[in-house]
């Protein structure tokens, strides 16, 4: 069955150790953490996150890094012993994510259209690393990144197999100019995490229910194609008032989950 959820993100630029409190205080029941800075790595640090979850019952699907706007320098260059040393670095998320009992690590990738074969040999480089942590690194759709294109993640998913797993988001796919629609029927059970939003003529990034988004539809689709999928709901800061803003929307998105059943399924 799908499972909603809230990235602390969208608390931003609250301190993630805030947000996240903020998040469990409202009654969320799964998250997802943004790391925004590498002191946030430290083993101290993440151990307190990690006592603050076991202490509100909370679990924590995914991990977003904060080297995302560098990963093209960091793994998808020709120096191979950059990728080497980031990959190494990139145990650090790792080891951060079995602490927290996060299963998907965020990537958003390359920036440049370039050599997809490059590009699949590194991602499947960290993705191997990732599965001796018992972590799944998932590629993400952005849309200044190589990912926004559905040919593109299509390709990988024709190149590595069951080894490519996408977390869609849909406020990146409509700023790409992509259906989320056509995402999950081309990538189907790959999908293992969405980014939920709603979006239409207020913004590409809104509450659910603030836009015209066929928010349920997507959801009874999701269920079909790919049920074991968590939805995580992310939106910008400017997206909502306050913090009982984004729980009433966190329980909505929650309600919709619930309320799917064969009969609703299309």
């Amino acid at each position: 069955m799908l499972k909603a959820g809230v990235s602390t993100a969208c608390l931003y630029p609250m301190p993630v150790e805030d947000a996240l409190y903020e998040l469990l205080l409202g009654g969320v029941q799964n998250v997802e953490i943004f790391l925004n800075t590498h002191s946030e790595l430290r083993r101290s640090f993440i151990m307190g996150l990690s006592e603050l979850l076991k202490r509100f019952d909370v679990s924590c699907s995914s991990l977003h890094p904060f080297t995302c706007e560098i990963e093209p320098m960091l793994l998808f260059s020709q120096y191979k012993r950059r990728t080497n040393d980031a990959i190494d670095y990139y145990k650090h998320y790792f080891a951060a994510m079995q602490a927290l009992g996060a299963k998907v690590f965020v990537l958003h990738g390359n920036k440049v259209m370039g050599n997809n074969s490059l590009y699949f040999e590194r991602f499947n480089m960290l993705s191997e690393i990732g599965s001796q942590f018992g972590i799944t690194v998932a590629q993400e759709n952005v849309v200044r990144c190589t990912s926004r294109s559905l040919d593109f993640l299509k390709e990988m998913k024709a190149d590595l197999g069951d080894k490519a797993k996408f977390v869609l988001d849909v406020k990146q796919a409509i700023r790409s100019g992509e259906n989320p629609f056509s995402i999950i029927e081309a990538l189907a059970n790959n999908i293992i995490l969405v980014h939920m939003s709603d979006h239409g003529s207020y913004g590409d990034c809104l509450m659910i229910g603030n836009g015209n988004f066929k928010v349920k539809e997507f959801l009874n689709r999701l269920s079909i194609l790919s049920p074991d999928c968590t939805v995580i709901l992310e939106l910008y800061r400017s997206a909502f008032e306050n913090v009982s803003d984004l729980l009433q929307n966190y329980q909505v998105l929650n309600r919709m989950i619930e309320n799917l059943t064969g009969d609703e399924k299309i």
